[in-house]
Formats: C-alpha cells, structure tokens, sequence
C-alpha cells in the first residue's frame, strides 16, 4: 500500500496556507469520549440540532464514515479579521464577515488531496460531516479542546477554522495529541452571556447565542436581546475574553476579509434591510444559514423591538 508521508502532508498543507496541519491514526473514538456525547445528547444539549443524534455513531468513528479509513489529517485555517464594524453599533461574529468558510476551507483540501495524490483516496470535511473536529485536532496535535469548547493553538489562539481528510492510506508518522494548557482560567465560563458553557469543553447550546441566532427556528427565548448586546449574529464573548487569543494576528485568507458592504452598514440600515439588499450582501456567506426572516428576527431583538 502507498504511504503517505507526513512531512509532505504537511509541507503541502503549509503552501496551501493553512495554519496547522497534524496527522493521526483513523480509529473509534476513545470510551470516555463516546460516553461524554451520549451523556451530552441525552440532556437535550444539542437543542434543536437532531442531526448530531442522527449521525452519532459515525460521529464516533471515521471507519465507519469512510470505510477502510487509516489516517485522519486536521488542518487550521485563521479567520480573525483584520478590520471589524465600528464599536457600538449592530455586528456579526468575526466568523462570519467573509465568504462562507465551507467553501473556502473544503476548497483547499481538495487542492492538498490532489497535491499529495491522494483524490481517490478519502473524503475532505469541513463542519459538513459527522466528524468530532475538536477531538482530531487535538489529537493531531494541533492544539487543546479550551474550556469553551473550541480549538487552542499555542501562540495562536482560536480563531481559527478546522477541516479534515479521512483518508484510506497510512502514514509513515503519527502526531502526537496535545495536552491542556488552560490551567485555572476560567473568564470564558464567566464571560458567556447565557452561561452556556459547562467548563469541561462542552456547552448547553440551548443557552448559547450562536446556537440561538444562528440554528434556532422561531421566536427566541425571552430575554435574549439583553444577552445579545450588539452581536445580533453569533457570539465571540468567550474567545474575546481567552488571554490565549492576545497573540491572534489577522488572516491574510482574502476570502475571510470584510465586505465593505459589511464595514458600511449603520444600525437604521440593518432594521431596513431588505431581502434583496440581504441576497446582495450575504452572496456566498454561511450568514445565510439564518435565513432573511432569522436575521431581521435576531437584529429586532438586538435592538430591543
């Protein structure tokens, strides 16, 4: 069988531009890990999100989702902006003030498939799959799982998208999994407006503003204005308030910079935004998943109607 070898995974990964690249065997997640989502999914934590009970068990295991599958490559790619809205007045989360990163993160795996030969070899995933992202970034060696659940890379930070290969060929090395580095910090776990995060790397997402704002269907829960503040699209409180991300520098990934259009908009011209000032303006951007009716709901909210 063809081996993949990791220093080339890895130094295509780097000519590609993403931000870090590890290399793990494919194999069942660990007990603990199994047992931690079903415990999740049985308190209702996942909300309205029935897809991640659906998939469980491919979840769990990337044999399962690719057949044959022995190695797995996490890959990162920074977001963070280089300029956001003015203060003070109606924002999205950083995430989504460029183009959609589904396209662009799953784009250049298909390119790093291609450059280490290996298109007929596996499946790319970018958050479309049932894959534990967190868990095999971590285990490759990318970073910790922080207490807010998200993915921390040293001298980095969070802001930072994840993507994967499941690929059905092995590889001559391994990485190494990281291991935590938040210590006693805790301010995300306090900085969370809805007190959604449990402190241990899981969230109750029924209490977490993205999850609100961004997948809920219908009227939201009373009060969540309040909690919103300006932010009427996602939430960045606790990666704003991680000491980790001090050392995030701007994302030189074009696609991830600020519309103009964005950078422009007043508080009077987002609560008249019309659906087709929406289509023009959210053109290729997961902003979209909120729908027109979601996202004039959420800015009403923000601003207290």
């Amino acid at each position: 069988m063809n081996i993949l070898s990791s220093l080339q995974v890895k130094t295509e990964a780097a000519r590609l531009g993403f931000s870090a690249c590890g290399l793990a065997p494919a194999a069942p997640l660990p007990k603990e890990r199994a047992e931690a989502l079903h415990r999740w999914l049985a308190a209702g934590m996942h909300g309205e999100m029935g897809y991640l009970e659906r998939h469980a068990s491919l979840r769990l295991d990337p044999t399962l989702l690719v057949p044959g599958a022995r190695t797995v490559v996490s890959v990162a790619l920074n977001y963070y902006p280089a300029a956001t809205p003015p203060e003070g007045g109606f924002r999205l989360a950083r995430y989504a003030l460029g183009l959609d990163y589904h396209d662009v993160v799953r784009q250049r795996l298909r390119a790093l498939l291609a450059a280490i030969g290996a298109e007929n070899d596996g499946r790319p995933c970018c958050d479309t799959a049932p894959v534990d992202e967190h868990y095999w970034a971590v285990r490759c060696g990318l970073g910790w799982q922080g207490r807010n659940g998200q993915l921390i890379i040293p001298g980095a930070g969070s802001y930072f998208f994840l993507g994967e290969l499941i690929l059905t060929r092995p590889a001559d090395h391994y990485d190494e999994p990281s291991a935590p580095r938040c210590g006693t910090c805790s301010r995300c776990v306090k900085a969370c407006p809805g007190g959604a995060l449990n402190g241990d790397g899981t969230m109750d997402a029924r209490r977490c503003l993205s999850y609100l704002t961004i997948e809920q269907r219908g009227p939201l829960p009373s009060g969540t204005g309040r909690l919103m503040g300006r932010c009427f699209y996602g939430c960045d409180r606790c990666s704003e308030t991680c000491p980790w991300n001090r050392f995030a520098r701007p994302t030189d990934v074009e696609a991830f910079a600020p519309r103009p259009g964005l950078l422009d908009m007043t508080d009077e011209a987002w609560l008249r935004l019309s659906p087709e000032e929406y289509r023009t303006l959210f053109k290729g951007s997961a902003v979209k998943r909120a729908k027109y009716e979601g996202l004039m709901r959420n800015i009403r909210e923000a601003a207290g109607f």
